[in-house]
């Protein structure tokens, strides 16, 4: 089932950053360091009461400001409330009401989305009082919390997942392969979904998106079903001229969340960006199947060395998912648009893929006989056993003498290893150390 998204809005300086950070600085702090994946975070999961959701951190908003800075801020703040299934609306509880409380209140009226209203800075009872005046915004009862002290965490998050629970149904397992088109703007999204929905297909049905303002497509090709999430519908229904690239990714969390595959659109006019870096690194840390589609192929000026330097620019800038399959298109033309398709069913069942817990454990004793693990902390790591625990993407259980000591390098080794062994080309595969007494 897709997480749902719960976004931070409200005015500058009253707090959004501090609450983020408390509720998801752990799991920001153990993510993978790698360059690209996790810069300029606006995003991360966050768990309670056995809910996993995506939390969005917006800038300030200031609704009348002419300031270019605080009009970004604005324009990633709308962004983020109008692909959230909850918003999460901050005030200060010390400042009291403004009129910029009062303006933001009435844009989040307007969406007709379920609001969270979260009055912040009450750092002791005696300022509890001073909640009441947020009544008049008409959003709810004010929950009072001081994101610095963490006092009233549990009881938001409470008010949170209580818009969770409708939501359980949702999701039904379909016999079916979800695709997720993402990228940045005007790369070609829209054009690639056309042509793969295209009038030799046999379209089944255009669906609304779960809880989103997109179109998805299901599409049956050669008796295979594909569900196409179109991010770029959000983006034509949407009132907001988007003028700043940087905030598609708040776009893309829901269409990656909600996916099997993502194909990661690049332009081949301008190469990889920086955006799109951030982009595949959301797909990369969800453990999605992943296809790097160089899109306007057909406008590039080719020699024999043409593919080969653009592979080259392609792994260096992309270099935390050297797994994914990269494929030249054109989906003007629909050049490789047959065998683009190929290839998400090969990547879906390699994400899918489980092996045998016999022939693990010969390939990693292997892999231990051919290179020693280094030894760190003056002592040796030594592995006992393996075993695969989680398929979407593939999760092995490595059971070693202490999980402190396995070396990064190692980690690699082996990872590359289970890869030359059993494929799983297009996927992230996760391996997970746990200490366990020698018998």
């Amino acid at each position: 089932m897709a997480k749902p998204i719960v976004a931070i809005v409200g005015r500058p300086n009253v707090g959004k950053s501090t609450l983020f950070n408390k509720l998801v600085g752990k799991r920001i702090s153990i993510v993978e360091d790698t360059p690209g994946v996790t810069r300029d975070r606006i995003y991360a999961e966050v768990e309670w009461l056995n809910y996993r959701f995506t939390l969005v951190d917006t800038g300030g908003i200031e609704p009348e400001s002419e300031d270019i800075i605080l009009k970004q801020m604005k324009r990633q703040a709308q962004i983020a409330i109008e692909t959230a299934d909850v918003i999460l609306f901050m005030v200060d509880g010390k400042e009291g009401l403004t009129a910029t409380d009062i303006e933001v209140a009435e844009m989040l009226r307007r969406v007709k989305k379920p609001v969270v209203l979260v009055v912040n800075k009450i750092d002791n009872l005696k300022l509890e009082d001073n909640k009441f005046e947020f009544y008049s915004l008409g959003l709810g009862e004010p929950i009072t919390i001081s994101a610095a002290l963490s006092l009233g965490i549990g009881d938001m998050l409470d008010e949170i997942v209580k818009y969770f629970k409708d939501k359980e149904a949702d999701d039904e397992e379909e016999p079916l392969i979800k695709v997720a088109i993402v990228g940045k703007p005007n790369v070609g999204k829209s054009s690639l979904l056309n042509r793969l929905t295209g009038e030799e297909r046999a379209i089944v049905s255009d669906i609304p998106g779960t809880t989103r303002d997109a179109i998805d497509s299901l599409v049956e090709i050669n008796g295979e079903k594909f569900l196409f999430i179109d991010t770029a519908g959000i983006r034509r229904k949407s009132k907001i001229k988007e003028e700043i690239e940087k905030y598609s990714v708040i776009r893309s969390l829901a269409a990656i969340d909600r996916a099997d595959v993502c194909l990661i659109m690049i332009d081949a006019t301008e190469g990889v960006t920086e955006q799109d870096e951030k982009i595949a690194g959301i797909a990369h840390e969800a453990g999605k199947g992943i296809v790097i589609v160089v899109n306007k192929w057909d406008l590039i000026e080719k020699d024999d060395k043409t593919m080969n330097e653009y592979n080259n620019k392609i792994r260096t800038a992309l270099s935390f998912m050297t797994y994914a399959p990269i494929i030249y298109i054109s989906a003007k033309t629909g050049q490789r648009v047959t065998k683009l398709i190929d290839l998400i069913k090969y990547v879906a069942d390699q994400n899918a893929m489980r092996v045998k817990t016999g022939i693990l454990n010969e390939v990693i004793s292997e892999a231990v006989m051919l290179r020693q693990p280094p030894v760190e902390k003056g002592k040796a790591l030594k592995i006992y056993y393996a075993t695969q625990v989680l398929t979407k993407p593939p999760t092995f259980a490595i059971f070693v003498n202490d999980e402190e000591i396995v070396h990064f390098s190692y980690d690699r080794y082996l990872e590359n290893q289970i890869r030359q062994h059993f494929g799983f080309e297009g996927t992230p595969i996760r391996l997970v150390y746990k200490s366990k007494k020698e018998d």
